[in-house]
């Protein structure tokens, strides 16, 4: 089981990447408005995240987040579920 604060750790660093300058990534950071995520970096960086908590995201969970806390939710309860 991984806790909150290592999830959004990891969203972090994977998320690095994407922060434009003179922003900062907090938890309400909204992945498509704040980051301009696109479709495809949202897929890749859900793999990304299944790899390392070696868990598999059901595609239907990504309707119910926006920003990086939603995300860390969904993953700590995937997580502990044992998914």
């Amino acid at each position: 089981m991984k806790g909150y604060e290592e999830i959004l750790a990891v969203l972090y660093e994977r998320l690095k990447p994407s922060v434009k300058a003179g922003r900062k990534l907090e938890e309400d950071t909204d992945l498509v408005a704040d980051l301009g995520l696109d479709s495809l970096k949202v897929m890749t960086l859900v793999e990304e995240v299944e790899d390392y908590f070696d868990i598999s995201i059901p595609l239907n969970i990504l309707a119910n987040v926006r920003t990086i806390k939603d995300f860390a939710t969904q993953l700590q309860q995937l997580t502990e579920e044992g998914q």
